[in-house]
């Protein structure tokens, strides 16, 4: 299938944000060779700064190939807001669904339409101390099972310096350097003829969080904790410790399910921007 044009509204978005990306902030694209030329596919992304889908949409932007992010479908309402998230191809989720896979029923369609559906798979930005990807959701393992499409994995450096998680402080000077790398598709074809049981869908969410984390050792020449950091389990160890301290009991919650609510929420992204080959810091 053919790429879809990239329309008005998104084409007015880059340029209003480019030049400023082009003016603060220095570039080091590589991998635009692995973005596929035609048909559906998704890019798994990591997150560590609220600035760095503006520079993963520049990277992505200028191979042809525009992505169309994830976002809550009270989004897409009547309003200016709506209007530029439809006009600029977004992807409602729809939360309010008690089925895993139909939330993502928009993705599906926009991926058999031969749109690149971009994925946050941490669903938040990374709490890891050291901005290394952190425990993924499974929303980019449902698609991707469901439509056996491509998925590319993408990693990125550099807004994070910038803006870091959860900090409002922006720095700009001295200039940082955007760092973006995309790798070849992760192979998940051993798990298209198996059920999307919890099992595997948490399998097939480490395989893609794996490929990611490994190309942000080569963007960061530096090797990543052997396992991610798991804000869930955080969070258990510190209430178990303020019990500890105050003498009381403490239960972690946990039931007779699979114990991986991580891999059954939807995805969420923080902020939705020509030629398929590297480019540097220097290209525009």
């Amino acid at each position: 299938m053919s790429r879809r044009r990239i329309g008005f509204w998104y084409r007015l978005a880059a340029v209003i944000a480019k030049p400023p990306l082009v003016v603060f902030f220095k570039r080091d694209w590589r991998g635009m060779e692995h973005i596929p030329a035609d048909g559906g596919f998704i890019t798994a992304v990591n997150h560590n700064s609220y600035i760095d889908p503006l520079s993963y949409a520049h990277f992505q932007y200028n191979t042809g190939r525009v992505p169309r992010f994830l976002a809550k479908d009270g989004l897409f309402k009547d309003g200016f807001v709506g209007k530029v998230m439809k006009g600029t191809g977004q992807i409602p989720v729809y939360r309010e669904t008690t089925n895993a896979l139909d939330a993502f029923r928009a993705a599906v369609d926009a991926i058999e339409r031969g749109e690149c559906v971009a994925f946050y798979p941490e669903g938040t930005l990374t709490r890891d101390p050291e901005m290394w990807p952190m425990t993924a959701k499974s929303g980019a393992a449902r698609v991707a099972l469901r439509t056996k499409c491509p998925v590319i994995p993408v990693a990125q450096w550099g807004a994070n310096l910038a803006l870091p998680p959860y900090s409002k402080k922006l720095s700009l000077l001295p200039r940082k350097k955007l760092q973006v790398l995309a790798g070849e598709p992760v192979d998940l074809s051993r798990f298209y003829d198996k059920e999307p049981s919890p099992e595997v869908l948490r399998e097939v969410t480490e395989t893609i969080m794996a490929a990611v984390t490994e190309l942000l050792e080569e963007i960061r020449q530096e090797t990543a904790p052997k396992a991610p950091y798991d804000p869930r389990k955080a969070r258990l160890a510190q209430r178990r410790k303020a019990a500890d301290r105050s003498g009381r009991s403490f239960s972690d919650g946990t039931d007779s399910t699979d114990g991986t609510d991580s891999t059954d929420s939807t995805d969420s992204t923080d902020d939705p921007a020509n030629t398929p080959e590297n480019t540097t810091e220097d290209s525009k």
